[in-house]
């Protein structure tokens, strides 16, 4: 028997095998995570969670819900931020950020960031729970 029949590998013309990767188990009634984190110019993240604090927090709730973490960088770089928020799925994400960006509050805390300038960087991740996992906390 050639190697080419025994080990699709082998023979490049065979139909690969698909990969097994966490999110194969996907279904749309898996909560996506919403993990984002901000980079704030040295010496300004207090300033910047202040801002956030009297003008972000309240709109920002009141359109996705309550946030499953938000917090500063204990060790690592000491200018990064992290939020992790929880929807249904992504229809429920894309639905409750379309309501947050069309909230004047929320406009209004934008424009401020954006003329400080304290922010230097943003990195999102959407992200699903491994096969093992289940999650207590349910978006709202």
């Amino acid at each position: 028997m050639n190697v080419a029949a025994r080990n699709p590998v082998a023979d490049r013309t065979a139909t690969p095998a698909r990969a097994s990767r966490p999110t194969d188990r996907f279904e749309e009634t898996d909560m996506l995570f919403d993990v984002r984190t901000y980079t704030c110019r040295p010496g300004s993240i207090r300033k910047q969670m202040e801002l956030y604090e009297e003008m972000g927090w309240e709109p920002q709730r009141r359109n996705l819900g309550e946030p499953l973490f938000y917090g500063a960088c204990e060790t690592g770089d000491p200018n990064k931020y992290v939020h992790i928020w929880v929807y249904e799925n992504a229809g429920d994400r894309e639905t409750k950020r379309a309501a947050m960006m069309a909230d004047p509050d929320w406009q209004k805390y934008l424009a401020a960031s954006a003329e400080a300038g304290w922010l230097i960087a943003q990195e999102n991740k959407l992200m699903v729970n491994a096969p093992f996992f289940e999650s207590s906390v349910r978006p709202k």
